[in-house]
């Protein structure tokens, strides 16, 4: 295996600060992975260290092959790992009825479809239960690179939500039995490239994203009983960026990044906190926070990227003393950013270049790096350990140490294809691709914790 895959393309000069503040996080949900951008909604596993090496023949503790498409991620809690999927069956229709207008890489829908929650077990990989929460001919195929279960799943620790979009919103027990659903709507997505915001989660209270071509909204509905809070329209066109909730101990806000608007929603009520413009069409990237500054980033038509102090923001504060920095360099399109300490690490579009910037000044201290053995990347990046882990769609995931002077350490294969972000647990990295979901261990240890009676 060749040493040399990271080559910095300019100067490495000064060190990654102090961590961000995670004391006032329960203790339990640091140590799972309860939504897509794990326990900090940075990408950071905290109290993780999974291996560093893998093939199929090392470290995989087990290999399970999933029914269906889906490249949603996986979340774990405790001794689950919960996963959704879109089933096709039965006879093919005539796709000329059925395949929704759009662009040529759209994927043709002409067989209905069974949505499902997947409950698999951490220790040795057996699917626990499958419930079917829909059974649908889908209005819409989506892109060539997505699937109709894009969204990942979410979970408080009592119950698991699967969000399917125009097909529902689903509150599941652990036990796999449904308690409730809703239907949203249908969504018709820009060019029928098909859905994927992920549901936020804050203190009992879901919010969807439903960006689309007609009335595009937020909605906020109570996790225990599927009824809504509150309910807001958006001035926006589709976008993909899921909702991300910041809570800084005085008022939690809800933020969206959208082609028109980066808007904050009081997460109680839902009236408008503060706005700013800024980014492009087709918002994809989900932003992330620490100290109470924001990072948002498209890539689509223009590149842009903006830092944002939160404290005391109000109304439109475009051009305000709020912005703290924009870039216009090497934005993110479809993966979503890492914020490790005080920096965050971005991939240009969806290639193989990786920025990182300072989230209070914006300074470019070391990179940007080529990451040579990886290519095509639309999972978002995930850190551990003083580790980062970049995985393709070819079933190759890079690992490196971050910081000034990148180290590589590992480019490992597998016979699959990643989209979905991997899940970081423990001493454990879950990949779910487009056929298998893999537990990547050390074989010769077992840390998983027993299920809670």
């Amino acid at each position: 295996m060749a040493h040399c895959f990271l080559i910095c393309i300019c100067c490495l000069l000064v060190a990654a600060t102090s961590a961000p503040a995670d004391d006032a996080l329960d203790s339990t949900y640091l140590q799972n992975w309860a939504e897509w951008r794990g326990p900090l909604r940075t990408g950071v596993a905290p109290l993780a260290d999974p291996p560093v090496e893998w093939n199929e023949k090392r470290n995989i503790r087990w290999k399970v092959k999933l029914p269906g498409l889906g490249h949603s991620s996986p979340i774990v809690w405790q001794d689950s790992v919960f996963l959704t999927t879109a089933i096709p069956y039965g006879p093919q229709l005539d796709p000329v009825l059925v395949t929704a207008p759009g662009a040529h890489d759209n994927l043709d829908v002409t067989q209905k479809h069974r949505f499902v929650v997947v409950c698999v077990n951490r220790k040795d990989g057996t699917i626990r239960w499958q419930t079917v929460i829909n059974d649908v001919l889908p209005h819409e195929g989506g892109h060539d690179t997505g699937s109709l279960a894009s969204a990942s799943p979410i979970t408080d620790g009592k119950r698991v939500y699967a969000y399917f979009g125009s097909h529902g919103l689903y509150a599941l027990d652990f036990d796999g039995k449904l308690l409730w659903k809703r239907n949203l709507g249908r969504m018709q997505s820009k060019h029928a490239h098909g859905e994927g915001s992920s549901p936020g989660l804050h203190d009992g209270t879901l919010v969807i994203n439903a960006d689309h071509e007609e009335q595009s909204f937020i909605e906020a509905i109570d996790a225990t009983t599927g009824i809504t809070k509150w309910k807001q329209n958006r001035n926006e066109v589709t976008s993909w960026s899921s909702p991300l909730i910041v809570d800084d101990g005085e008022q939690p806000q809800v933020v969206v990044a959208g082609t028109d608007r980066i808007r904050a929603y009081d997460l109680e009520t839902g009236n408008v906190l503060w706005t700013c413009g800024g980014l492009s069409s087709n918002v994809v990237a989900t932003p992330v926070t620490a100290d109470g500054i924001l990072i948002a980033a498209s890539s689509y038509d223009t590149r842009a990227m903006l830092a944002i102090n939160m404290s005391g923001a109000s109304g439109d504060i475009t051009g305000s003393r709020h912005l703290l920095w924009s870039t216009t360099q090497r934005t993110p399109y479809v993966p979503s950013m890492l914020l490790i300490e005080e920096h965050v690490y971005f991939l240009r579009h969806y290639q193989n270049i990786l920025s990182r910037r300072h989230i209070r000044t914006g300074t470019e201290s070391a990179g940007p790096f080529r990451l040579t053995g990886v290519q095509d990347i639309y999972a978002s990046p995930v850190s551990a350990n003083g580790r980062i882990y970049i995985a393709d769609l070819y079933g190759r995931t890079l690992v490196f140490t971050y910081g000034d002077q990148p180290k590589h350490l590992a480019l490992n294969s597998l016979d699959d294809g990643f989209a979905a972000t991997p899940a970081v647990v423990g001493q454990e990295l879950f990949l779910r691709g487009h056929e298998f979901l893999y537990c990547i261990a050390d074989t010769e240890i077992s840390t998983v914790p027993p299920k809670n009676e």
